[in-house]
Order: C-alpha cells, then structure tokens, then sequence
C-alpha cells in the first residue's frame, strides 16, 4: 500500500476511462496520492489539488493507531438500522476520535453487507501499512504544472516548514488556507472548499 502503487492504479484506471489527461484533486491519502501520480506521470495531470497534505512524512502516528484500532473494535448487531448503526458505530468511536466531524467522516465508510455492518476499507491492510501511508515517496524531478494545496487554517497537516519542499516539487504551487477549517476542509467548510476550487480551474 504505498504511494507508489496507488498511482499505479490511477494511471491504470485512467487507461480504461480513456482519459488522456486531467485535473485531480485528493485529499489527505488521496492528495499524497494525487502528488505521486503527478510527479511520477506529469504528462496525464493537467492541473493538481492536494487538500490538507504536504509532500512530506506525516508524524501523528499514535494518532492514526488509535483511529484505526477504535473502527477495528467497533461491534454492531445485525439486523440494525442504518441511523441506530451509525449511532452505536459513534459512541463507539467517540472514546478515541473525541472530534465529532473527524467521526462522522470515519462513519461514511460503515456499509452494510447482507445485513451486517462493515467498514468499506480495508483497515487491515492500512494498519499492516501504515508506516508507508504516513511517510511520501522520495520524488528529484518536479511537477511543472500548475498547482493548488488548500489548507484548513485549524489543521497541522501542511506547515510552513513544509514549503521548501513544496516549492522543490511543485514550483508552480500556490498555498491558501480556508479560515477556521480543520483536516476535513471539504466538510468544515464546504462553500469556502468549492470557491476555491474552482477559481484554480481554467476557465471553460
């Protein structure tokens, strides 16, 4: 599960579509993602938007660890309905994910299977690899296309001791924060998320 192969898998799914080149947009593990199919590929990434993430390792191990193993135990009967599953799968999680936003992000991912409730992500895997979701690949030539990264101002996830690095990659980058967002921009402050955005998109 490293960044690498799941540029890969972009690229790959980019074939079947048959789409040449785009503009792609990730955020957190999708915008490290994002980063590495640009630089790996620059040829099929238009234009790039990483929300939240910087090109570097991320250090909230412990952090993660506990997420991850609060979704591993979290126990739902079958037979529930999806508001009492999602209610239970809450108070659940909320001794370890104490911020009721970064709960209800992690509670989009419960599905229900044959009338059981599981979680659509292999927290598996990601638990197995996690040393390789939170650090970025080593990367020496630049992305030379234009780019976006778009910050929560609440959120540590991109810091100003990240810009070299962000300058190194992606010369073409510009910075912005949306005031009083956190780690889920797209969610905190989704109005503020699309304006930006979509000022970065050329025009039609």
């Amino acid at each position: 599960m490293t960044y690498e192969a799941m540029s890969l898998d972009v690229q790959q799914l980019l074939a079947r579509l048959g789409i040449p080149k785009c503009i792609v947009l990730g955020h957190s593990m999708g915008g490290k993602t994002a980063m590495a199919l640009a630089l790996q590929r620059p040829d099929l990434v238009e234009r790039l938007i990483s929300v939240d993430i910087s090109p570097v390792s991320t250090t909230l191990v412990s952090e993660f660890s506990a997420y991850i193993s609060a979704m591993q135990s979290v126990n739902i009967p079958a037979g529930l309905s999806r508001s009492a599953a999602r209610q239970l799968a809450d108070s659940q999680l909320s001794p370890a994910v104490q911020h009721p936003q970064l709960r209800q992000f992690l509670l989009t991912n419960l599905v229900e299977v044959e009338g059981h409730y599981v979680w659509r992500v292999n927290l598996e895997a990601i638990s197995h690899h996690l040393e390789d979701i939170l650090s970025f690949p080593v990367f020496h030539k630049p992305y030379p296309g234009p780019t976006l990264f778009l910050g929560g101002s609440n959120s540590p996830y991109i810091s100003s001791k990240d810009y070299p690095e962000i300058q190194r990659l992606f010369p073409k980058a510009d910075i912005q924060f949306i005031e009083g967002a956190g780690h889920i921009v797209h969610q905190d402050k989704f109005e503020e998320f699309i304006t930006a955005v979509l000022n970065f998109l050329p025009p039609p």
